[in-house]
């Protein structure tokens, strides 16, 4: 399989997804100009088929939305925990008088 053939799976699963298509693997295989049975036999293109059918089908669910929440929720609290220690690390670089040689 070329890293062609990977891009244009990868490519083609957003566009379904873009226009509210169902990703099927015959849809995909079918835009993408390859056969099916690659699709299912090569373990790399079917996870990203797969992958892209669970994001469409958890989408549309509530706890699609809440796993969702969930990942934003953490990803927020990483980034306030980093902002305050870039805070409290320009507090000490104020306070601190440069040092002269």
């Amino acid at each position: 399989m070329s890293e062609n053939t990977l891009v244009r799976v990868e490519r083609v699963c957003a566009e379904l997804a873009a226009v509210g298509e169902p990703i099927t693997f015959t849809a995909v295989a079918q835009r993408a100009q390859i056969g099916r049975a690659t699709l299912y036999r090569n373990t790399q293109l079917r996870a990203v088929v797969d992958e892209h059918r669970t994001r469409q089908t958890e989408a549309r669910t509530l706890t699609g939305l809440a796993t969702e929440v969930a990942h934003l929720r953490v990803v927020v609290e990483e980034l306030a925990g980093s902002v305050t220690r870039h805070e409290e690390q320009l507090r000490r670089l104020r306070r601190t008088p440069p040092s002269r040689r």
